[in-house]
């Protein structure tokens, strides 16, 4: 009987051990992404682009360092509200002297205390990720580890994604469906950012010595806004890079653009001809969102350096409305 009562006590102590250890295993709910805010007011204006590599500027097959200064530099005197950069900041995000560029180059910006929102890109993710990621969050502490996060700006909503994971899938997936049924009725436009573009005329046969071809999952995602915007008042445009060249694309009241023109080396593509925007030039830039009340106008401002000097010029502007703005403008 003795031996009955102390082999039910060891059994009871394992059981209990076993649970316990069962349970410290559970991995932890995953940390909601960060919901920022930038207080400003209408109107109000930001710069969208990517692909800068910053890189030892010593090093010009990685990128054009001096382009990429001089962008920086256009950029802090323009005053933007915010910088929205949609990937491929560094060249090897798990290199520091890479970030400690980055530290260098764009201290203006903190300076003049610029915003900076970032999207993750495949160079920023280079090499051992933990590292990488701990390089980029350092950089980025608002953003409280979030791959994915929401930054609420006046009338406006950007939602920046991590396209290394799947947008429509996922957790990922289930947090963009949740704030875009869930939009605030005074947002008048949403704006997304990721690095991987939904469209372009550029693809993985390099024609002309770059390039990359849409991928499945972001033409997936594509699809989806493309349904929602036709059920939506306020309108969608979307930033992405990782071609090195501008490009501007609509497809189902979204506008799309390609921005990749930040000091990674930029190329010549071949266009579609029902490309809005048509050109054969190596296309460095950075895009000037001004923001109003039902209106935006997004215009591309090139940078040339062939000459030696920096040339600017405006070659493709857009004014978008949301459906509201442009029956007040008809009955005027």
């Amino acid at each position: 009987m003795k031996c009955l009562q102390k082999l039910s006590v060891v059994l009871f102590f394992v059981a209990t051990t076993a649970c316990s250890r069962t349970h410290s295993q559970v991995a932890p709910p995953e940390t909601p992404p960060a919901e920022l805010q930038l207080q400003v007011s209408t109107p109000y204006r930001f710069i969208a682009y990517g692909d800068s590599r910053f890189h030892d500027a010593k090093d010009t097959d990685a990128a054009n360092p001096l382009v990429r200064q001089a962008l920086v530099q256009a950029i802090a005197h323009a005053s933007p509200a915010f910088i929205s950069f949609g990937g491929d900041i560094v060249y090897n995000g798990y290199d520091l002297d890479d970030w400690k560029v980055w530290d260098t180059e764009t201290a203006v910006w903190r300076a003049n205390k610029i915003p900076v929102y970032p999207a993750l890109g495949n160079h920023d993710l280079h090499g051992d990720q933990k590292i990488a990621l701990a390089n980029y969050f350092e950089r980025f502490p608002d953003l409280k580890n979030s791959r994915y996060y929401s930054v609420r700006v006046a009338n406006s909503l950007l939602l920046v994604l991590d396209s290394s994971l799947y947008e429509t899938s996922g957790a990922q997936g289930q947090w963009l469906s949740e704030k875009l049924d869930h939009l605030p009725g005074e947002v008048d436009f949403v704006f997304l950012v990721f690095h991987h573009p939904p469209y372009t005329s550029s693809s993985d046969a390099k024609k002309f010595g770059g390039g990359h071809s849409a991928r499945p999952q972001e033409q997936e995602l594509a699809k989806a806004l493309e349904e929602r915007q036709q059920k939506m008042r306020a309108r969608i445009v979307v930033f992405s890079g990782h071609v090195h060249d501008y490009e501007r694309h609509e497809h189902g009241g979204v506008t799309y653009f390609v921005t990749g023109g930040a000091g990674a080396h930029a190329y010549p593509i071949e266009r579609a001809s029902g490309d809005p925007f048509q050109s054969k030039e190596v296309n460095y830039h950075y895009l000037l969102v001004e923001v109003d009340r039902g209106t935006l106008k997004i215009s591309m401002h090139r940078l040339d350096m062939t000459s030696g000097a920096a040339v600017w010029t405006v070659p493709d502007s857009v004014t978008i409305s949301v459906p509201a703005a442009k029956a007040a403008a008809q009955g005027q």
